[in-house]
Formats: structure tokens, C-alpha cells, sequence
């Protein structure tokens, strides 16, 4: 297959690679329309079938399974919402998409809801626009597959299947957590907040032969010295002021379970040295007491803080950080991991719109786009938040790109940055300012939802200079 002009290389081979034993099945009363796509996707290395009535492609499908359908509307007899009906009740999982000659809002948005994944209009280019559309649906099923039989191999999916994501961090991630959950070693999970750490610590947990056991969690930057060793320890009777009964801290209601330490980088020198008393002799004293109660207890903690950092820097003691980081698991921010967004953005759409009985059936794909060129300082708890936000103010059956907040539509762009990363070798100052421009150029669209002009009034400038900026970019689709 020959590059076409101007499209990368590797973006081709792979669209090649995923298209290889792909079956794809062509539906249209037009024979020249199947002749034609059957020659093109034959061409891009898929295995196809045509079908010139709803009837014949329901015989085909009853005798073999397609990864990819694509069917005209409008056919005489079964049509295709017909037939994309009776497909779904035989395979929920295949790529649907429509084309027709008669474009209707009303019958587009009829098609999604019934299961659809796609519909273009047979313009003159629309061979061009389908293959777009197909290698964009083939990749979303790849990953959805991969994610599937991820998701399979690892078994007990109650304890993961709130890590979403399939990419190369998160299978790794994921496997860590299959491998260490049997053992009982000290885990120490670190990352930036809002990864999921606690997530992390919750999958260990079920994993492990301790999950009929509790699972308790404290975090140790919200409590004074004081009050985090009686919730850690417990107290008897008149220990101090107000200590009118007994009270069991964390780790004698965790026996045999786990006690997940978050935010363990805060925790008082005082508190370490107790603490890893209790690492070192599995046994603790309650606040008051004078006999020490054995316990079997599993230690996750986790942090945000460099702990390596704070222990040369003699912030946190040695002797407890290597207790504590027997097997260290580092979660990932969000932004080294952007093929999951789209995954985590669906997981947040559909339970909040169940949670708020809204009936959002799809998302426009210029958010999702917009959802991955983010940072998301914030993480996945940040993209959490926004999703529910865009949600609530989302009154028809497409999430819009719009409901997004400014900071995700227009982000910041820290030309200040330049001076702190400046290479001794020095930048190519004309790259540096065109890529400037192209991010403005971009904000400026999605946050005026794609109306030019008025994303030119946000820019303050003319109605003309931003079409050569669009071409300039290449920005006109």
C-alpha cells in the first residue's frame, strides 16, 4: 500500500496492520457501490463480503461473524435500521456504520440510538470519508478487545475493573498488582494525586488471600500526632481526657487484613518511629495500655511526596522507608497515559448519566480530542469531576465539546516554561513560535465550539488573518 501524500508513514502501517484478517461486510442494493468499496478495502488489506439486500447480509451473518459492517439505509425490503436492529440481538460487539444518499439529522440521530456507531452521507469524496471513519472504528475495537481479553487474563475483575485503561502503563500496572497481591511484602504505591493510588491498594487487597478480611483506610495528613496514633492504635479507657470506653484503632480491627496508610509522607517523626516499631514486631500498644496486642495485618502506604528526596533531606526516616517500600508500584499521571482517556471519559459519561437520569446516548468526537491534548494536572479525579460537570450541563443526547470547562478548552499555554528548559544547544525559535500559534489557533476553536468567527474575536483579530492562520495550520477540518 502506497502512502498517500502527506499522511505519515507509520500511521499507514498500522492502519495496514490492523486491517489485516479483518471481515468486513459491504451492504448496499447499488452493485456498483459493493463492487467499488470491495475493491478499495480489498486494497487496504481487509477480507470482504458484500450483500445487496438486508435479507442476504442476515443469511451471511447467520453463517459467519464480521467485524465490521457497512450498510446503506435506505434498501428495499430489510432496511438497514432494520437490519442493524436484528444485528444487535446476534452480535452486540461489531462495527456498524451507515452511509446513505439522503442526509436527515433525524434518521442519524434514530441510527446512533438504536446502536449505530457511525453515518456519513455519500457525498462525492465519501470512499475517502469511510475509510477514515472505518480505520477510526477498527482501532476503538482493537482496543476494545485488547481491553477485554486484558481483562480476562487477569481474572478477578471485581478487584480491577475500576482501573481502567489499556495501555502499556496500565497492563503493566495491572499485572503488578496480580503478581505482588499473594504475598504479604510491605507495598509502597507512589504518584501524583488524583491517580488512583488508593484504587491500587483496594485491587491488592481483593486480589490477595486476605480479601474476606478487612480492608481500612486512614489518611495520615489529616489528623494531628495525637489523634492519628489513637485511630491507629486505639486507646483504653482513661487514657486522656474524654477516653470514657475503649476504643479498637485500625490495626486491631484489620487483623488478618489491610491497612492502607495514605499519604504516609506526612506522618510526624514521632509517628514513624512507632509505626515501624509495629512493621518490625507485628504488635502494637493501645494509647493508655501496657500489653502489647500480636497482629497479622498487611501495610500498604502511599504517597505523593518524593520520600527518597524528604529521607536524604532527613524528612523521613530511613529504616521505615525501607520497610515500607519492600515492592515500590508507581501509578501513572494520566497525561503518560492519553490512549486511556477516551476509555476513562466513556466509564465517567455513562455512570454519571445513569446517576442523574440523563439519556446522553453518545459524545461528540472533537471532545474526546479535546479531552486528550490536556495535561490534566489534576489526573484522573480531575477528569472525573469534569465529566460530571459536562454531564449536568449537558440537556440533549450528545455530550457537546462545548460543556467542557475553559481551563480544558483554552488551557493555559506557559510560555514562561521556554526560559526553564532552555537547552544548551539552544531552540529553533520560528518552531517554537509556530507551535504557539497553532495551540492558540486550536483553544481558540474549541472553546468558540468550531465557529470561526467567533474564535477570531477571542484571537482579537481579523476575520481574514485567522483563515490564513487556518490554513497555514492545516486547521480547516
Amino acid at each position: 500500500m502506497t502512502p498517500t501524500r502527506g499522511e505519515p508513514v507509520e500511521s499507514q502501517l498500522g492502519a495496514e496492520v490492523l486491517s489485516t484478517h479483518m471481515k468486513l461486510l459491504i451492504v448496499d442494493d447499488e452493485k456498483s457501490i459493493c463492487d467499488l468499496l470491495e475493491i478499495v478495502f480489498k486494497r487496504d488489506g481487509y477480507q470482504v463480503k458484500t450483500a445487496s439486500s438486508g435479507r442476504a447480509a442476515l443469511d451471511l451473518l447467520s453463517k459467519e461473524p464480521f467485524d465490521l459492517i457497512v450498510s446503506d439505509i435506505k434498501m428495499p425490503g430489510i432496511s438497514g435500521l432494520d437490519l442493524l436492529k436484528e444485528v444487535r440481538t446476534m452480535m452486540s460487539d461489531v462495527v456498524f456504520v451507515f452511509m446513505t444518499a439522503f442526509a436527515s439529522t433525524s434518521t442519524a440521530i434514530q441510527a446512533l440510538r438504536m446502536g449505530a456507531n457511525n453515518y456519513i452521507i455519500k457525498t462525492e469524496n465519501f470512499v475517502d470519508e469511510l475509510k477514515v471513519v472505518i480505520e477510526k472504528e477498527m482501532k476503538e475495537l482493537k482496543v476494545r478487545e485488547e481491553n477485554r481479553t486484558l481483562k480476562r487474563e487477569l481474572g478477578k475483575l471485581t478487584a480491577i475493573e475500576n482501573l481502567i485503561g489499556s495501555s502499556s502503563r496500565m497492563r503493566l500496572l495491572q499485572e503488578l498488582i496480580h503478581t505482588v497481591a499473594p504475598t504479604n511484602s510491605t507495598v509502597l504505591i507512589t504518584g501524583e494525586s488524583g491517580t488512583g493510588k488508593e484504587l491500587v491498594a483496594r485491587a491488592i487487597h481483593h486480589l490477595s488471600p486476605r480479601v474476606r478480611e478487612p480492608f481500612t483506610s486512614i489518611n495520615c495528613g489529616a489528623f494531628p500526632e495525637t489523634l492519628l496514633e489513637s485511630e491507629l492504635f486505639g486507646y483504653l479507657k482513661g487514657a486522656f481526657t474524654g477516653a470514657s470506653s475503649n476504643k479498637k484503632g485500625l490495626f486491631e480491627v484489620s487483623d488478618r487484613g489491610t491497612v492502607f496508610l495514605d499519604e504516609i509522607g506526612e506522618m510526624s517523626p514521632s509517628m514513624q518511629v512507632k509505626l515501624l516499631r509495629v512493621l518490625q514486631d507485628r504488635r502494637f500498644r493501645p494509647v493508655g495500655g501496657t500489653e502489647e496486642i500480636p497482629i497479622d495485618v498487611r501495610v500498604i502506604a502511599a504517597t505523593n511526596r518524593n520520600l527518597q528526596k524528604m529521607v536524604a533531606e532527613k524528612g523521613f526516616r530511613e529504616d521505615l522507608y525501607y520497610r515500607i517500600s519492600v515492592i515500590p508500584i508507581d501509578v501513572p499521571p494520566l497525561r503518560d497515559r492519553r490512549e486511556d482517556i477516551r476509555l476513562l471519559a466513556d466509564h465517567f459519561v455513562k455512570r454519571f448519566s445513569t446517576s442523574m437520569n440523563k439519556t446522553i446516548t453518545s459524545v461528540d468526537p472533537e471532545l474526546y480530542e479535546t479531552l486528550e491534548a490536556y495535561d490534566w494536572p489534576g489526573n484522573v479525579r480531575e477528569l472525573e469531576n469534569t465529566i460530571e460537570r459536562a454531564v449536568a450541563f449537558e440537556s440533549g443526547e450528545v455530550l457537546k465539546t462545548e460543556r467542557l470547562p475553559d481551563r480544558v478548552l483554552m488551557p493555559e499555554i506557559k510560555i514562561r516554561e521556554v526560559e526553564a528548559i532552555f537547552p544548551d544547544e539552544g531552540i529553533d525559535f520560528d518552531q517554537q513560535v509556530s507551535e504557539v500559534e497553532r495551540k492558540l489557533v486550536e483553544a481558540a476553536l474549541r472553546k468558540a465550539a468550531g465557529v470561526q468567527t467567533k474564535a477570531a474575536e477571542l484571537l482579537k483579530m481579523t476575520y481574514r488573518s485567522f483563515r490564513h492562520y487556518m490554513t497555514k495550520y492545516n486547521l480547516q477540518k
